[in-house]
């Protein structure tokens, strides 16, 4: 385990040797300007030769020598402009030379590198990998060479994962995550993206899956659930991608869940029995009040003496008003003109 890590993460970050970009651009255009001299010169010589010698073949080594200097003069510069490299702020660029890894020019500006350096990004917007008839894995390179350092946004897509009861759930994220080692997102991960997205699919599976969507029993409310804990969950999202991605030189500042719902299957099931629960909890609080209204209506017949009730017709009575109070349609009146006795 321990080679693996240090083969992985052999490469690490260092600045790339690059000068100033507007101090080879002097270069470069004085060179320029001068090899056009020379083959102006150049041809200038040889015609005043040729004059001379009154031949038109006559050849001077002199000017033959300036133009000669001059054309490669003007090919020497022009490969020298192959170095110019233009960085904007929050961009990174890694460089290779000859297929090792050269350094990483990160801070804004105007350079000029070695014109044999290139640079590397499998991780850009444009980057493919297409596969053969052998199976054998292509790299199509992007045009964009440059890295964004600036916080991006990951819109993970809804996926179906099963939660601590086995009840199938959709639950969609976004992750919030930047680069902070451009080595290990160029060199230790064939792309950082397509990485990023597959580990925030493993990461959803393995939380989600170690809490149920919502609570049931009543003895159970200190337990953390998927739509109660949403804060909670999404923070144990975040500390278990960032471990996941480590390898990979990014850094995860937030992971939030911005969908959750039970999956089509069950979801009409679950409806039914969240309308179950609504109407025992509201049939349980009309009880709870009934009950505490005859209570009081007892209590206040009796201290005020208005009528003396034995057991039996308390009894009746209790039951007449909780049919009244509890019942869901309203009670019809039945006037009693006989005695109660």
């Amino acid at each position: 385990m321990e080679n693996s890590e240090k083969i992985i993460n052999r490469y690490e970050e260092r600045p790339a040797k690059a000068y100033s970009g507007f101090a080879m651009l002097v270069v470069v255009l004085a060179a320029f300007l001068g090899s056009i001299a020379l083959i102006v010169f150049g041809s200038m010589e040889l015609a005043r030769y040729a004059g001379e010698m009154g031949s038109e073949n006559a050849v001077s080594a002199l000017g033959l020598c300036m133009v000669i200097g001059g054309s490669l003069a003007v090919t020497a510069a022009g490969l020298l402009c192959a170095g110019f490299k233009v960085l904007n702020p929050n961009e990174a660029l890694v460089l290779t030379l000859f297929g090792k890894y050269y350094g990483t020019l990160k801070k804004d500006g105007f350079y000029w590198t070695n014109i044999f350096c290139s640079g590397i990004n499998p991780g850009s917007e444009r980057t493919s990998f297409s596969m053969g008839a052998n199976g054998s894995m292509s790299y199509v390179g992007g045009s964009n060479k440059k890295i964004s350092l600036k916080t991006m946004t990951l819109n993970n897509e809804k996926q179906t994962v099963n939660d601590e009861r086995g009840n199938p759930i959709i639950i969609g994220t976004i992750v919030i995550w930047r680069i902070v080692d451009t080595t290990k997102a160029v060199f230790n991960v064939q792309n950082y993206r397509t990485f990023l997205s597959t580990q925030c699919d493993s990461a959803t599976r393995n939380i989600a899956r170690m809490y149920p969507y919502d609570l049931f029993d009543e003895e159970d409310q200190n337990e953390k659930t998927l739509r109660g804990s949403s804060q909670e969950i999404a923070a144990m999202m975040t500390q278990d991608l960032q471990e996941r991605v480590a390898i990979a030189g990014l850094e995860i500042l937030e992971v939030r869940i911005t969908h959750l719902s039970y999956a089509p299957e069950i979801a009409a099931a679950m409806l039914q029995r969240q309308q179950a629960e609504a109407i025992v909890a509201a049939r349980k609080k009309i009880v709870e009040g009934a009950v505490g209204m005859v209570e009081m209506a007892l209590d206040q017949l009796n201290q005020d003496q208005v009528v003396d009730l034995d057991d039996e017709r308390k009894a009746a009575m209790v039951s007449n008003l909780l049919v009244v109070l509890c019942g869901s349609k309203d009670a019809q009146p039945v006037v009693n003109s006989g005695s109660i006795y």
